[in-house]
């Protein structure tokens, strides 16, 4: 069973193409304007064994948020179509995960319901982000959360994203990458107890219709 998917979305704001292999090794192919989200990514893609490329551009002169969001949107439309109708995953997953002072806790329900909780602990303020080209630019910490918000949406899964305690804003936007990524790799996973059912007592789980939209 090959699970991966291709999605572009374009608008006035924002291009962006994802690849996604659910079944990979973690490798990340990265064309991404926002230096420290580039991290986060590649973060992503290594610590949820999932392959990844992202060529991506947007109106960076407005602000990042515009950009942000919308890899998050088609991230989690990527996700949608690659596990189809879910058949044989194990659908849950959770993760504790420690980085130096940073405790960070992720757990993901891939039910067909969005929702997200989110509880970064954030500061608020921006830092420097050093992009490929030189120069730098402060990351808005804001958009992590309107990342998550638009990878549950498009996703459709439940996602419990929070900081039980840490100093560093940078330590506890990548742990909460790093759990995020191995609660979702451990959600995708086959069950070969039950490969060949929809771990679902109604007999299935909503799924990515052809316009985009969770039906």
């Amino acid at each position: 069973m090959t699970r991966k998917a291709e999605i572009g979305r374009k608008t006035k704001e924002t291009e962006i193409f994802i690849a996604l292999d659910i079944d990979g090794k973690g490798n990340a192919k990265l064309d991404y304007p926002v230096g420290f989200m580039s991290h986060m990514l590649n973060t992503f893609a290594r610590h949820g064994l999932f392959d990844i490329e992202v060529r991506a551009k947007g109106d960076l002169e407005v602000d990042q948020h515009h950009i942000v969001e919308d890899t998050g949107i088609v991230f989690g439309q990527c996700f949608a179509k690659a596990l189809g109708e879910k058949r044989g995953i194990r659908r849950s997953g959770s993760c504790l995960f420690p980085m130096d002072e940073c405790l960070a806790r992720a757990a993901v329900d891939i039910s067909g319901r969005p929702f997200l909780y989110f509880d970064g602990q954030l500061s608020g303020a921006p830092f420097v982000s050093v992009p490929e080209n030189g120069g730098h630019c402060d990351f808005q910490t804001d958009v992590i959360e309107d990342f998550w918000q638009g990878f549950v949406s498009a996703a459709g899964c439940n996602l419990h994203l929070e900081i039980l305690r840490g100093r560093s804003d940078h330590h506890k936007i990548e742990a909460l990458f790093k759990a995020a990524a191995r609660a979702l790799r451990a959600a995708c996973e086959i069950d070969e107890r039950a490969k060949n059912s929809i771990p679902s007592t109604k007999g299935s789980l909503p799924g990515l219709g052809d316009s985009g939209v969770i039906v």
